[in-house]
């Protein structure tokens, strides 16, 4: 074994460790191997989602990429599950769950099987942060790959995707849509493999993460289908070894700065609401001070430049065929948005890397100059007041009503929120309101895409607001916030909100507040009392464990 590395799997050559190397032996590993560092592959592959049905192959690739380097690559396996499929039903709830499943599993094998160093491959919403946590904490050379982009469906000369399906639901309550129209739209919206194709969650991630550094240059822009995504995760396993050869850690990259630039791209990019929590987790799992001030900090300087969806018109493929990310990246360096001397798992910085990237495809539409920007400040903005003291999260990209007021319709269920809807009980100036769905409560944080996707379809999404202590989707748009924070459970005011109460959310003045007096809400908390946590299984384990959404929803937040 080269001794000249910091390798953790030398441990194999003490003769003591015979049983161990034995056990090796029957997977294939040979004298030679033992020389050699060995290198973890980390796949999400499942059958259960399109976003990962591919990355079996993707994960033989890596491998290969590994052993032409001069490693022994291992692949293993973690969980998926898919948000588009749980949407809107009690599976929701597992979602979020799923990140710290996948971070805790992926920690666990390669702590136990002493791995020198290992390459994760993700492609739906929550693998992307669970792998990203565990490549914190497991403080082992490392590199992410995106599983990519799935293509635009189309019909009838329209291009659709998953949202389009959730959007058409909407419209076939309204009377606006028939039967087989609908059915049109879900049997064309998904044609392949990969993760849903505007700046939803997964794009948004994997953008997040190559602006981080943690993932080789094109990595979130290569189509799923691609050559170049095959190339990509080939490379990767090359990275790794490098990587341990130079003695560069997670921590060496993924630094405050590394964040900021993070946050700048999905800011420019239009991004996912989520973002601001996982963001939050990574940081948390190297230690790394981020909050979300600096979300705030930052919304306030970055402008918001990218015509993608669901606020927009394109999806991530299009991004791709101009430049992608890299380019984007590019053009923010160039102005001066983003650090340019943050180190990146090419061994090189974040400059020496966009010296060598594309600019943007001349005369393309997707990404407007800096002097007409979409919005001038970030889409993603962070609220407070006497209805979310610890925070809140609206995406306000595509939404021309800058403040809203009306009543409160409160319910303690999307379930039932989603059928006062359909019912035509709602109406244009509500404030509808879903609590007890936050980390602690629903347990789970969910996803809300269903519901709001609905508003959207029936022309209410700008005409409603919709509030919640639980999540967005990446695909959501419309006058919406989540993250509020405290939640309910933890007796957030948003507990105590009562039917008829008068809210008003104000993104300028990034207000969100009920007009109940502070005597009259310690009132109505004498009279409260939280509902009994979860108490079976994981999502027991969840509840009891998980932290406020304002610091991410981790779940090993402990006070020391």
């Amino acid at each position: 074994m080269e001794k000249d590395l910091r390798i953790k799997s030398q441990v194999f050559d003490d003769p003591k460790r015979a049983p161990n190397r034995a056990m090796l032996r029957a997977v294939g590993l040979t004298d030679e191997s033992f020389k050699k560092p060995m290198i973890g592959v980390a796949s999400t592959w499942s059958e259960v989602t399109p976003c990962n049905i591919h990355l079996h192959g993707l994960a033989e690739r890596a491998k290969e990429g590994v052993r032409h380097a001069g490693g022994t690559p291992l692949i293993f396996n973690t969980i998926t599950v898919s948000d588009g499929i749980s949407m809107g039903t009690e599976g929701m709830r597992y979602s979020l769950p799923s990140r710290d499943v996948i971070a805790d599993s992926i920690e666990t094998v390669v702590g136990a099987e002493s791995l020198d160093g290992f390459v994760a491959i993700g492609g739906c919403d929550k693998n992307i942060p669970g792998c990203m946590i565990a490549i914190g904490r497991a403080e082992v050379p490392a590199v992410f790959v995106y599983g990519g982009t799935i293509a635009p469906g189309y019909r009838n000369g329209e291009k659709l995707d998953i949202v389009s399906v959730f959007e058409g639901v909407g419209k076939h309550n309204n009377g606006d849509i028939t039967d087989e129209e609908l059915h049109g739209i879900e049997c064309a919206a998904c044609p392949g493999a990969g993760s849903c194709g505007g700046m939803y969650t997964a794009n948004t991630m994997a953008s997040a993460v190559e602006a981080l550094g943690m993932s080789l240059p094109g990595s979130s822009s290569n189509p799923a289908e691609s050559k170049d995504k095959y190339l990509d995760v080939e490379e990767a396993g090359k990275a790794v070894y490098h990587l341990l050869e130079k003695e560069i850690f997670p921590k060496d990259i993924m630094t405050k700065q590394a964040f900021e630039n993070a946050i700048t791209v999905v800011m420019a990019l239009g991004g996912s609401t989520n973002a601001v929590l996982h963001l939050l987790a990574m940081a948390h799992a190297v230690d790394v001070d981020l909050s979300i001030a600096d979300f705030d900090r930052l919304q306030k300087t970055v402008p918001h430049l990218a015509d993608l969806k669901p606020s927009g018109k394109y999806v991530m493929e299009d991004l791709y065929k101009v430049g992608g990310v890299q380019a984007v990246m590019k053009l923010l360096h160039e102005n001066g948005y983003l650090y340019g001397d943050c180190l990146t798992v090419t061994g090189k910085t974040v400059a020496e890397n966009l010296a060598l990237a594309p600019s943007l495809t001349e005369g393309q539409t997707i990404i407007r100059p800096f002097s007409s920007p979409y919005r001038a400040t970030g889409p993603l903005v962070i609220l407070r007041g006497n209805l979310a003291p610890s925070g809140a999260v609206a995406k306000v990209s595509g939404v021309k009503v800058k403040r809203h007021v009306g009543p409160a319709r409160v319910f303690e269920n999307e379930h039932d929120a989603t059928e006062a809807v359909l019912n035509n009980q709602i109406n244009e100036g509500d404030v509808l309101v879903i609590r007890g769905v936050g980390p602690k409560g629903g347990p789970g944080m969910p996803e809300m895409l269903s519901i709001s996707a609905i508003l959207v379809g029936k022309g209410l999404g700008e005409k409603v607001a919709l509030l919640t202590d639980g999540r967005f989707s990446g695909g959501t748009h419309g006058l919406v916030v989540g993250h509020i924070a405290p939640e309910a459970q933890s007796a957030g005011p948003i507990a105590i909100l009562q039917e008829g109460d008068q809210v008003t959310i104000d993104s300028e003045r990034q207000e969100i507040s009920m007009e109940v007096t502070e005597a009259e809400i310690q009132a109505r908390f004498t009279a409260w009392q939280a509902p009994a946590l979860y108490l079976k299984g994981v999502l027991g384990k969840y509840a009891h464990n998980v932290s406020c959404s304002s610091i991410g929803a981790v779940t090993d937040h402990f006070k020391s």
